[in-house]
């Protein structure tokens, strides 16, 4: 009898407790390469929804804010409280992604998103606007993580950079996309089509989630398990309790523990919340901005936002190519010299986080000093623009960083650590935004933002210098 599970071990048809080998065509890196461009779009269009679904509202928070007789300050909660719900959205999606697979997390929790849209569409009253795109929010949220680790998935690290360029560029383009649509929807038909609208983009993008398969190596090893009724790969159950203390652990303690004590997580999640948090200031302030200083209408406040598209949309072309000139050469190098199993350092990620930390706050105060009457308005759209390219160089690049630096065991607990601190930054800027912009103009409020990127331009640096040593004093073990 053990000789023949021996055998059935070595058998790669019957063999489901791991991948037979490089080639085993269960494993989603083996995929047609037109199924794995076709899935990483899928998933990161579902992902722009989501970024999308946030920033669209803001325009038409001035008519909530009539509609329902409350201040302005109030008229925008409804979208901090959809961050502060992006932020709680990993409780959701994570544990359904772990016992079922990735895609079953988004058919189940796209459509809940549809519906608190809907609701918040329909909603009689500030209150219900508010509980409406939390939860929405909340729902949306596992889009987001499931792209990324959809991404992992298709994609080994050699090549992970060109992927992850369009998942950061393309929901980061949606959060700019969303002010230049919404206000035209708002102005034309009313506040509550610019819910309608992102229920028509949800459509649009679920419907080839449908047809994409499944990538999560646990569930797909469990399938053929079952189909050819042989052992799977190892399953731990757990009662109800050792359920939510496992999850609470992962999900909450680990990446809170890891947000207070490992420097790489520390730092890098600080700076991309704050990059995070600079692209709602926008969202809030650029309409105020455009038309104090430039007498713009709505048509023309919700244009100035094509600067920051463009920026944003244009990303990936820098991050693949400086991929391509800098870090590929590197590690083709390191690998002809190196043996097999020491690891590429991470800190070669840094590449355009190098080349943007100091530009970006350069950007930030040439806005911030041409945004004036007698400077014509396409000079600050296009610093603007180039702000956020630079912010999106830096966000993806140290993303990259820490995936490398802490691998598949701690990463998505560093990953969870990124994604609560930057949705919860995100939801407290819109908050005070306006405010700091009307009380110190233009620019003085935009040279406080440029003075706080400036203290935080050495972070990548110093990972380039000390990366090395920091990692080795980590708590967490960084294995490949």
């Amino acid at each position: 009898m053990s000789k023949e599970r021996d055998a059935d071990a070595e058998n790669p048809i019957v063999h489901a407790r791991d991948w037979t080998g490089k080639d085993d065509p269960g494993d989603p890196r083996n995929f047609s390469i037109g199924r794995r461009v076709l899935s990483t779009v899928a998933v990161t269009l579902l992902a722009f929804v989501t970024t999308f679904a946030a920033s669209i509202y803001s325009p038409g928070s001035e008519e909530v804010a009539r509609e329902f007789s409350v201040s302005e300050e109030v008229a925008i909660l409804p979208l901090a409280f959809y961050n502060l719900g992006l932020a709680a959205g990993p409780l959701i999606g994570s544990p359904v992604s772990e016992t079922s697979g990735r895609k079953v997390v988004l058919l189940v929790t796209t459509p809940c998103f549809a519906l608190f849209t809907l609701g918040a569409g329909f909603s009689q009253g500030i209150v219900s606007l508010i509980v409406c795109r939390f939860f929405a929010g909340v729902f949306a949220a596992p889009a987001v993580g499931n792209a990324s680790a959809t991404l992992t998935d298709y994609t080994s690290g050699r090549y992970r950079a060109i992927s992850f360029a369009f998942y950061y560029a393309i929901p980061t383009f949606g959060a700019a996309l969303g002010p230049l649509i919404g206000g035209f929807v708002s102005q034309s038909k009313g506040w509550r089509w610019t819910q309608w609208t992102t229920l028509f983009f949800l459509v649009a993008f679920y419907i080839p989630i449908l047809f994409t398969k499944e990538s999560y190596k646990k569930t797909i090893l469990q399938r053929r398990a079952k189909a050819l009724g042989i052992e799977g790969p190892p399953y731990t159950r757990r009662t109800a309790s050792e359920t939510i203390r496992y999850f609470g652990t992962t999900l909450l303690l680990r990446p809170l523990h890891m947000l207070v004590t490992e420097p790489v997580v520390t730092l890098v999640c600080l700076y991309n919340a704050f990059l995070f948090g600079l692209i709602y200031t926008f969202v809030v302030a650029a309409p105020w901005v455009y038309k104090t200083y430039y007498g713009f209408d709505v048509s023309g406040q919700s244009l100035s936002f094509l600067g920051m598209a463009v920026g944003t949309g244009i990303a990936p072309l820098p991050l693949i190519l400086i991929d391509h000139m800098l870090y590929q050469p590197r590690l083709r190098r390191f690998r002809e010299s190196k043996p097999e199993d020491e690891r590429f350092p991470a800190e070669y990620r840094l590449y355009p986080a190098l080349i943007a930390s100091f530009a970006l706050p350069a950007c930030l105060f040439v806005f911030a000093w041409t945004a004036r009457p007698n400077i014509h308005w396409i000079v600050p759209i296009t610093f603007q623009g180039l702000a956020s390219l630079a912010s999106l160089l830096i966000y993806a690049s140290a993303n990259l960083f820490m995936m490398d630096a802490y691998g598949p065991l701690y990463g998505a607990s560093a990953a969870g650590a990124a994604m609560l601190s930057r949705y919860t930054l995100s939801s407290a800027f819109p908050l005070f935004a306006l405010k700091l912009y009307q009380s110190l103009g233009v620019g003085w409020a935009t040279s406080l933002l440029a003075f706080c990127t400036l203290a935080m331009a050495p972070i990548p640096w110093l990972f380039w210098k000390f990366g090395a040593d920091i990692r080795q004093k980590s708590k967490y073990e960084t294995s490949a």
